[in-house]
């Protein structure tokens, strides 16, 4: 299902993310003809959690001054890693991000660590996909929400995914959400 030029916002963490999320989701949306944006609260060159590098396009708080971009993103997609918990589990700025685009009809998907962000901005309906790493279990259970043993997990315009093995179903599931 083709998005030619639909531009997707993808959110990082500064550091220690999963590359083969991170990477593995880019592919995938490139695939779709999807014009993708990559930015990360500090927009510097971040290293992976296998030594990888990346730098993203800019930052988190410039999302809507991206060059050739207006208005809100049809959708957002975070992923996560082990530094999600740090830059991105208690940032005050990616949630109001994720409320104001969700109000205005975008999806919003997550993948792995980074779906706690979505349940701190109250935005999953007490359940979601269940990440593979501990804490973030613990954190969502916390939060109130139910992990599920299923790979993609779809209510409304809001889909989570276990991890990495699960992109090519979210990405999916994603498209047919916008």
């Amino acid at each position: 299902m083709p998005i030619e030029g639909k531009a997707i916002l993808i959110i990082m963490p500064n550091n220690q993310f999963d590359g083969d999320e991170l990477l593995g989701l880019l592919e995938a949306l490139k695939s779709t003809g999807a014009r993708v944006v990559v930015l990360s609260k500090s927009g510097r060159e971040a290293a992976g959690m296998k030594k990888e590098r990346f730098t993203p396009h800019g930052t988190i708080i410039d999302w809507n001054k991206q060059e050739g971009f207006s208005g809100k993103y049809p959708a957002i997609v975070l992923t996560g890693g082990k530094g999600a918990a740090k830059s991105l589990w208690n940032d005050p700025i990616v949630p109001q991000i994720l409320v104001d685009h969700h109000r205005a009809g975008s999806t919003i998907a997550a993948l792995g660590t980074s779906i706690v962000v979505v349940a701190k901005a109250g935005l999953l309906p007490g359940r979601a996909a269940c990440p593979a790493d501990a804490a973030a279990q613990s954190e969502l259970e916390n939060l109130g929400i139910a992990c599920e043993e299923i790979p993609v997990l779809a209510d409304d315009r809001i889909v989570t995914a276990q991890g990495c093995s699960s992109i090519q179903p979210m990405v999916e599931m994603l498209l047919s959400k916008m």
